[in-house]
Formats: structure tokens, C-alpha cells, sequence
């Protein structure tokens, strides 16, 4: 037995420090990450079964609940329907208090005491859940509230976290065919292990991009027409549309937010009114050095 229980350990510890690092392939939510928590928590049982018993402080049994919590997270936003069941609208009410009683016990475990230093917060996320006071419900409400889905269809948003500036990236399908993307570009300000001002500095809709194999017969002429009065326009005018329209925000609107659970697959903050938003990790776990710490 206790062969096999070393031939099954990934390279990861139970016994996880603040900067231990695991190895990670770029997953997404389902059924990516779920996966590899049912991986850890098969290994940590076996370990702890080979481990003389030390009660409830043993670090097995503690990484064990929190293992077990996080499976319980992801279950339960998989059941609610996840990111496109929050932007329409459809979750339930119990779904909605599964989710957030989850959430809760998750943050109980939080294995990082310092998330706003920690190493694990820089990467790209992907966003789970989020409430309805969070600027990515309003910012998606506000331009696609009204319009049906068959005309534009959020199908998720990114946030790149990056030497202490964050980019959010909403993926936009208009008419099913036509690819866009609205970047928003934030600054991060740590002001506590916990606390975390956010400011936004700019939007940005980028030029839409058609694949022509997927564009409806009856759309092509009028496709056409406008890309071809986009060649006809001035040089200058022409490039400014390429890069997109671009909206400057000027630093006026910002919010506190309290990191209150972060490790190197999951990353939950809370906002002033208490909401919290859920992100999952997209690529690999960076490097496990810490960030240089705030100033008191």
C-alpha cells in the first residue's frame, strides 16, 4: 500500500505551505479543475491513512476539508449553471444560496494569510460568479441587458492579473458569426494583506473580427458594403477604427475589494456591499515568490 500511495503522488503536498506551488496544465472550470481537486483529495486520504493519527490538527485531515470544500464549490456552481446563468439571469434562488453557503465554508479555509502579496493572484482568471452590485454584471447589463441573444452573446470574461494592473476581457458573438472583445484595463492598489483598491483607467472596444465561413448568405452583401467603405476611408480615421474605440475613464471610478480566499486554482474576492465574484485559474500557477509587500 504504501508503494502505491507513492507511485499515485502528483507533485504536490498536503502538508501545502503559503508558496508551494503545483503542477497545473491550463484548465478551465469544468471539468478541468474538478478533476484535479478529486485527484488531491484521493491522494491526501490514502496518505493520512498511512499516517499515524494526530486528531483533528493533522494538516492531511485539514487539506482534506479544504479539498473537499472546494469540490463542494464547484459542483455547486456547475449545478447553478455557472458564468452564462448569472449573465441571463436564470440562476435560482436556492442555487444562489447553495452557492454562497459554499463559498462561505471555502473562505473559512483560505490557506493563504496574505492573498494581496501572494504570488498566486497574478495570472489569467476566469470568472464563475459574481453579484449583481459587481461592475462586470452592471457593465454587462448596461450593454447587453436589452439586446437579444441572438443578436450578441457574452460567452465569458477573462481578467489578467499583471505587476499590479488587472485587464478584464469580455468575449462578445454578434449574430452568432462576428467575434468582439471589450477590454477594460484596471489598477490594482494593495492596502492590507486582505484589501485591495481597484481602479478602472480605460475601455476599449476592439474592432469586431468576421469569419466569412460562418457569416448567413443574406448577411455577406451588407458585409461586404462595409468593409469595402472601410477601405475608403482616410488613412488615420481608418487605423483609429482598427484599434478600436478606446473610452477613457481617468481613474474615476474605482472600489475596494477584500480578497478572503485565494490558492493556485481559485481566487474568491468580496466587494463593499459583501458580494463575492469566483474566478478559476486559465493558465499555470506562476512561479511561487512572493510580491513585494505593501506599505503600512
Amino acid at each position: 500500500m504504501a508503494m502505491l500511495i507513492q507511485n499515485l503522488a502528483p507533485p504536490f503536498s498536503c502538508r501545502r505551505s503559503l508558496y508551494t506551488s503545483s503542477f497545473l496544465l491550463p484548465i478551465t472550470i469544468f471539468p478541468g479543475n474538478y478533476r484535479n481537486v478529486r485527484k488531491k483529495l484521493r491522494v491526501c486520504r490514502a496518505m493520512t491513512e498511512q499516517t499515524p493519527a494526530e486528531g483533528a490538527s493533522s494538516p492531511f485531515v485539514k487539506e482534506i476539508e479544504r479539498l473537499s470544500a472546494k469540490e463542494s464549490l464547484l459542483l455547486a456552481l456547475k449545478d447553478a449553471g455557472g458564468f452564462e446563468a448569472v449573465i441571463t439571469g436564470r440562476t435560482t434562488d436556492v442555487q444562489r444560496v447553495d452557492v454562497n453557503e459554499r463559498i462561505i465554508a471555502l473562505e473559512r479555509l483560505n490557506p493563504t494569510p496574505r492573498p494581496t502579496t501572494s504570488p498566486f493572484l497574478e495570472g489569467l482568471w476566469n470568472f464563475e460568479w459574481f453579484g449583481t452590485s459587481s461592475p462586470v454584471f452592471l457593465a454587462t447589463r448596461l450593454l447587453f441587458g436589452r439586446i437579444p441573444s441572438t443578436l450578441a452573446n457574452l460567452s465569458k470574461l477573462d481578467l489578467l492579473i499583471r505587476n499590479g494592473y488587472g485587464t478584464a476581457i469580455a468575449h462578445v458573438k454578434l449574430l452568432n458569426t462576428i467575434e468582439n472583445k471589450f477590454v477594460l484595463s484596471s489598477k490594482f492598489s494593495v492596502e492590507g494583506p486582505l484589501r485591495m483598491k481597484e481602479e478602472y483607467v480605460e475601455g476599449i472596444f476592439e474592432t469586431p473580427k468576421v469569419d466569412k465561413d460562418t457569416v448567413p448568405e443574406q448577411l455577406e452583401g451588407a458585409l461586404d458594403q462595409a468593409v469595402n467603405t472601410l477601405q475608403q476611408l482616410p488613412v488615420p480615421i481608418r487605423d483609429t477604427v482598427s484599434r478600436g474605440l478606446k473610452i477613457p475613464l481617468g481613474e474615476v471610478f474605482q472600489r475596494l475589494i477584500i480578497i478572503s480566499y485565494l490558492d493556485e486554482e481559485i481566487l474568491i474576492v468580496r466587494n463593499t456591499a459583501g458580494e463575492p465574484e469566483v474566478l478559476t485559474r486559465l493558465d499555470l500557477v506562476p512561479d511561487p515568490e512572493p510580491l513585494s509587500d505593501y506599505e503600512s
